[in-house]
């Protein structure tokens, strides 16, 4: 059983690509949105509320554990690493895939304030900082997402991005924004998207051949920490090819 969860809904997104690639096995998605937003907790708080998630996810099975938030994988993956005797796959923002792909062009770098400040990313950006890049904090913007409020989405999306008209690459950094997709597109045009989910499909899939995890069924179990009915159903919507 391979374990996955976010601060929500936003993890979906690395989900639906990992179902893409390895759709034959038993997953268990844990949305936590209870505790949503993760973005402005203090890390020892972030690390005490993972914790809690990895150890329940232990206890149903799972023997892999993907944290599909870029936060919590910022700042509480080490720890998680070193307590748990299984693989824990971490996100990160997609920035080195600008530097591979569009490494002069303009970018913009969409991420919660614990992402942007963390050691982890601070290191990933001045590795590949390609001096033509704007990191911008979009406090506020997973919670509109989690609660699918698109008219104060639009709002803040004109609000906060009008001044970044000209950009050709979006980093995506927290796994709520790929659902705004086209919204984002209205306000800055057709602009490049990059995040961190290919990544980490491609990772879950190395782990499952080296550990040779086999699976005799396929099923996905969702459980949400608010017992959100209304997050499930938009969860499998989601899912929907």
């Amino acid at each position: 059983m391979i374990g996955i969860f976010d601060s929500g809904i936003g993890g979906v997104t690395v989900f639906k690509e990992i179902l893409g690639e390895l759709p034959n096995y038993e997953y268990v998605y844990y949305s936590d949105s209870k505790n949503n937003p993760y973005g402005d907790k203090f890390s020892d708080e972030l690390i005490k509320i993972t914790d809690s998630i990895v150890s329940y996810l232990v206890q149903m099975g799972c023997c892999v554990i993907v944290i599909a938030c870029n936060t919590a994988s910022a700042i509480c993956k080490d720890y998680l690493r070193r307590k748990y005797d299984i693989p824990i796959i971490a996100i990160e923002p997609a920035y080195k895939m600008v530097n591979d792909i569009n490494k002069d062009g303009k970018t913009l770098v969409l991420a919660t304030k614990g992402t942007l400040q963390s050691s982890k990313f601070k290191c990933l950006y001045n590795k590949y900082d390609n001096h033509n890049t704007i990191l911008y904090e979009c406090v506020g913007l997973a919670d509109l997402i989690e609660n699918d409020n698109d008219e104060e989405i639009d709002k803040y999306l004109d609000n906060h991005l009008k001044d970044f008209k000209g950009v050709e690459n979006v980093v995506l950094g927290c796994t709520h924004y790929p659902l705004i997709k086209d919204k984002i597109k209205k306000v800055l045009g057709d602009v490049l998207f990059f995040d961190g989910s290919k990544g980490v499909c491609l990772q879950l899939k190395k782990i499952i051949q080296k550990n040779n995890i086999k699976s005799t069924n396929s099923s996905i179990t969702f459980i949400d920490s608010s017992l959100s009915e209304e997050k499930e159903k938009r969860f499998f919507d989601i899912l929907k090819p």
